[in-house]
């Protein structure tokens, strides 16, 4: 890459980063212990909670970053991820993991053996999320979802996986349903994988960064899983940004992809609450969850 290449590029990221006002008023920092913390002795992993109005208790769904870290857009993206689910009565915690760890700003996207580590403390990171959640009066324990973007997706993926609670969790706790965006779906292996919770993978068809044939043609085992792939979508599909390239690969937002996932992902987390919850959201709501499009 040449030095100018790479100053349009940083160029880019400040323009973006301008153009990306986060939400105002609408989270609470909060902050957690991390039980992995990786580059320290002792590490506090930052987060947004997103607490829908009324007493609860409600489901939950922990949100988390790409490769990127909080970058502008994707901060953004996420934040408007969490502001529909709380609209729709979850509480969301909005998860950076790479902030802390100071491997924010893009700097391990490049990194393909640094990201693969990352899976490791970074799973251990959602389990470290959910159990926070778990603690809160306000929150419905046993309805707490997850759901990761890129490298988040993968992390997803492993956090599904049916020996996740044990190598991760609490031997026992496992995440009620996951969501992943775009992940690398070598995590799933080749043929069939075993899961603890069901799996929702959301793929975009023109993604060659981690594409989405790889997702296609495994079979879950213990949970369900179900692939839906955006044929004209590329990598960051959800993400409010102009197609471009990044290292060499296509990303870009597709606003119909966007729509359409969140509403499968709204469909999936509603299709998973327990029947208590169900009834739940069917009073605050006045839809029953099976009339959810």
């Amino acid at each position: 890459m040449t030095a100018m290449i790479r100053l349009a590029r940083s160029a880019c990221a400040l323009t973006l980063a301008f153009a990306f006002p986060l939400v105002a008023q609408a989270y609470s920092a909060v902050t957690l212990k991390a039980s992995d913390p990786h580059t320290a002795k002792a590490l506090s992993l930052q987060g947004e909670l997103f607490v829908p109005d009324g007493t609860g208790p409600f489901p939950a769904i922990v949100l988390m970053h790409g490769c990127g870290g909080w970058q502008a857009p994707v901060r953004h993206g996420l934040q408007t991820h969490a502001e529909f689910l709380r609209n729709q009565g979850f509480v969301v915690l909005n998860l950076d993991s790479f902030g802390p760890r100071n491997f924010g700003g893009g700097k391990l996207c490049s990194n393909n053996p640094a990201l693969f580590k990352a899976l490791t403390y970074r799973t251990n990171d959602a389990y470290d999320a959910l159990a926070y959640l778990a603690q809160q009066d306000y929150v419905a324990a046993d309805n707490i979802f997850l759901m990761g973007q890129s490298n988040g997706g993968a992390v997803a993926i492993r956090a599904a996986k049916a020996s996740a609670p044990k190598n991760y969790g609490d031997g026992q706790t496992a995440f009620r349903g996951v969501v992943a965006y775009y992940p690398w779906c070598g995590e799933l292996g080749r043929s069939s994988v075993a899961l603890s919770a069901p799996l929702l993978i959301l793929a975009g068809g023109k993604d060659n960064w981690v594409p989405a044939r790889e997702c296609q043609g495994v079979r879950g085992e213990g949970a369900a899983l179900e692939v839906k792939v955006y044929p004209d979508a590329a990598h960051s599909f959800d993400l409010d940004i102009p197609p471009q390239s990044f290292q060499g690969k296509r990303v870009g937002g597709d606003p119909a992809a966007t729509v359409d996932s969140r509403t499968r992902m709204l469909r999936f987390l509603l299709g998973n609450l327990t029947r208590e919850q169900q009834l739940a959201y069917a009073a605050r709501s006045g839809r029953d969850v099976a009339l959810v499009n």
